[in-house]
């Protein structure tokens, strides 16, 4: 490249992007002339806004050894006085274009278009990229949670456990309901699931005797959290937390939190058990077998019979507890114990699993993607949710390749009338 002064330009290393106050990239190296430098970068539309931020009145300016702008309408200076290298970088028309597109508020995937010029080994790459990624974002915050409770990981298993019985819908409410009793105190009942039911369900907020008063299973869920909860001085949730459109009644919140209590009923290990399991799909599965008994058999609310389409958790259920529980926490553990091949079985285990059936992989698919594993899934779902809904094309492999495609021209019969 050359500089607006004729100068030669090398770009060796583009430096670091700073998202805090200073210029706009630091410790970046450039030959100049055959002379290497090393600072920091400014880009600006207009050189003259250098001025009109007032730039050359800020000594932490003066380490700029770059001002790249779009239009070179003056000079620029440090404030010292020495003149600052400058360079006028200039895309074609269809480049501006599209990154105008893309950058606009997303509803939908505005690269939808092109996705079938995108080379197999660009997307195939991401992809994989994007799984790990999704992986390593979720074990994040369960090694978040687990540095709270001291490395207590039958706590943690027990709270990401409940998350994953919300089935994203009722999610974050099963959290809270997790986190508002110490697993402690819950198996100290481990041998009697009425007071687990009633310690469940009264943290829920769904237990107040003046109700249902002629339920008498009910009544003594009412009385047994009565008397629990001043024992360990309990304050519930509020009933009002629990989402229930667009639920069948088999997934009615009641339902998974009796589930939850068949979890804890007769002693919660579930992360040796889990551990022990080392990626196997049909033993892991097999940890979530619970089968609902009695009340809760014919019963799809207090007080409330109807067909509630069986007592244990279907199979799509039961792959969605291995892909957002499971695995998740196998990594996890694996990271703390620092054991490679272990978290390759967390990996492994999304391979093993069908795709998940929702709005977005369904959207991906009517697209051209194929989708056949949660591995590929999982990718789509940190490549929709993480990139395409925040505007972030130029960090997404595929959006980089595209607008370098629209730089270098290399597809000139694709067009933008197909948007």
């Amino acid at each position: 490249m050359r500089l607006s002064s004729g100068e030669t330009l090398e770009l060796l290393s583009p430096g670091v992007l700073n998202l805090d106050s200073g210029p706009d990239f630091a410790n970046a190296r450039l030959r100049i002339n055959g002379t290497e430098w090393v600072g920091n970068v400014e880009i600006h539309e207009r050189a003259s806004d250098w001025y009109r931020h007032n730039h050359h009145e800020d000594p932490a300016y003066d380490s700029v050894i770059l001002h790249a702008v779009a239009i070179d309408d003056r000079q620029v200076f440090r404030s010292d006085g020495t003149i600052i290298p400058q360079i006028v970088l200039t895309y074609p028309e269809q480049f501006f274009s599209l990154y105008e597109l893309l950058s606009r508020e997303v509803t939908d995937v505005k690269c939808a278009p092109w996705l079938k010029i995108v080379p197999n080994l660009v997307s195939d790459s991401w992809f994989e990229t994007l799984s790990i990624e999704r992986m390593q974002q979720k074990s994040s915050r369960i090694l978040e949670v687990a540095d709270r409770l001291k490395g207590d990981w039958e706590a943690v298993t027990f709270i990401f456990l409940a998350r994953a019985l919300g089935f994203g819908l009722n999610s974050e409410p099963f959290e809270m309901l997790a986190r508002s009793i110490p697993l402690n105190y819950l198996m100290r009942h481990s041998d009697n699931l009425l007071q687990i039911e009633a310690l469940l369900f009264g943290q829920a907020g769904m237990l107040d005797t003046s109700v249902h008063i002629f339920d008498e299973y009910y009544q003594m869920l009412c009385r047994e959290y009565f008397f629990l909860a001043r024992k360990y001085n309990l304050r519930p949730m509020r009933r009002d937390l629990w989402k229930y459109a667009r639920t069948r009644p088999r997934n009615f919140p009641h339902r998974r939190i009796a589930l939850l209590a068949k979890a804890l009923y007769g002693g919660f290990n579930m992360k040796s058990k889990l551990w022990e399991c080392k990626g196997n799909r049909d033993a892991i599965e097999n940890l979530f077998n619970w089968k609902l008994e009695g009340y809760w058999t014919n019963h799809i609310d207090f007080d409330y019979e109807g067909e509630c389409g069986g007592t244990v958790l279907g199979k799509g259920s039961l792959h969605l507890m291995s892909i957002n529980f499971a695995a998740p926490m196998i990594y996890s553990i694996s990271k703390v114990q620092g054991n490679i091949d272990s978290a390759e079985y967390a990996l492994d285990l999304w391979s093993s699993l069908p795709a998940e059936d929702n709005r977005y992989v369904t959207n991906w698919k009517t697209r051209g993607l194929e989708c056949e594993t949660a591995l590929r899934s999982q990718a789509l779902l940190q490549l929709r949710k993480e990139y395409c809904d925040r505007s972030r094309c130029l960090e997404c492999r595929i959006g980089n390749w595209l607008l370098r495609d629209r730089i270098d021209n290399r597809q000139p019969h694709i067009g933008f009338g197909c948007i």
